[in-house]
């Protein structure tokens, strides 16, 4: 259950344990050898992004992956993630720490969901989430970021109806920027979805000078007190560019890490406690190392697959 009453308030970094040490020194020298790069998502655990080459989210991943040269990938996220990544470099070698980092909203919309909408919407624009698999991804006419959604879904003509996937609530984001009436499925991010609105007043009357940032998978009633509706990378400028103290974070917990390594003279306070991603957090350091030595699992996407998602992520990279 999340609450406030009990809302943790982040502050200096701890110490590196001695074991914790070790491993990274392992996982920098075979990193090396392998000739990989490692890629985190902002959600994840610290130690994961401390190890990491790049910490971002979506779409500054995807743009990496898009134009880095590494041959091997080790991409610390999920798995969805990770599928993007090799779609955009099928001749690169793309590993994960677990194969079990899912996403449940991505599980939530399939190839044939999309196929129905398609037959029900004649004529309509599929503008297609990244947080979806890759199968979907290649039944689609564009994809999109919680970073640049707003953007592509401006890039299309307004007698064009569009059909959004699978977030609803990014989609109603996006509707009330856009002024636009979306077909929207009805997909939801779990962890998101624990974020309330009273706890953000709640928060707001202990720390009434915070800034309160909302990712636009949240409930619309969280994202219409929020001061701040953004992607995590967003987030990250914004709470650069705060000239206050205190920052009220409403996104997955994960994010702290990566705000308060930045901005060490500040505090962070999570909207919710207990809204981490357990999908997210399957991956450790312990098992960076492990990919490494065996360069497995490896993502493998058929052609028939990639070649389609692969042209949808394109479009998305060209416009964003």
């Amino acid at each position: 259950m999340n609450n406030l009453s009990s809302s943790k308030e982040y502050g200096t970094m701890p110490a590196q344990d001695p074991a914790i040490a070790d491993l990274v020194a392992r996982i920098q020298k075979l990193k090396q050898e392998r000739g990989a790069v490692i890629l985190a998502h902002n959600y994840q655990v610290g130690d994961v992004q401390d190890v990491a080459d790049l910490v971002g989210d979506s779409l500054e991943l995807a743009r990496w992956a898009a134009t880095g040269s590494a041959p091997v990938i080790l991409f610390c996220g999920v798995h969805f993630m990770a599928e993007t990544a090799k779609i955009l470099n099928p001749s690169r070698r793309v590993i994960v720490p677990d194969l079990d980092a899912g996403c449940p909203m991505a599980d939530m919309i399939t190839p044939e969901e999309v196929d129905r909408l398609r037959a029900e919407h004649p004529g309509a624009v599929v503008v297609t989430y990244v947080n979806s698999p890759a199968a979907v991804k290649a039944k689609s006419d564009i994809c999109c970021t919680s970073a640049n959604a707003v953007k592509i879904v401006n890039s299309i003509p307004e007698s064009v109806p569009v059909i959004f996937i699978p977030d609803q609530f990014l989609g109603d984001f996006v509707q009330r920027q856009t002024g636009r009436n979306l077909i929207l499925f009805r997909g939801f991010c779990p962890t998101h979805m624990r974020i309330m609105a009273k706890d953000i007043h709640q928060a707001k009357e202990e720390h009434p000078d915070a800034l309160v940032l909302a990712h636009p998978e949240c409930q619309p009633d969280v994202a219409m007190i929020a001061d701040v509706v953004t992607s995590t990378s967003k987030m990250a400028t914004e709470v650069r560019n705060f000239s206050g103290q205190t920052v009220i974070v409403g996104t997955e917990t994960g994010m702290i890490h990566r705000l308060q390594k930045e901005n060490p003279g500040k505090s962070f306070v999570a909207a919710c406690t207990t809204c981490d991603c357990a999908n997210m957090k399957v991956n450790s350091l312990e098992k960076i190392l492990w990919a490494l030595e065996d360069m497995a699992p490896e993502i493998e996407i058929p052609e028939e697959i990639r070649l389609p998602a692969s042209q949808a992520l394109q479009r998305m990279l060209d416009i964003a």
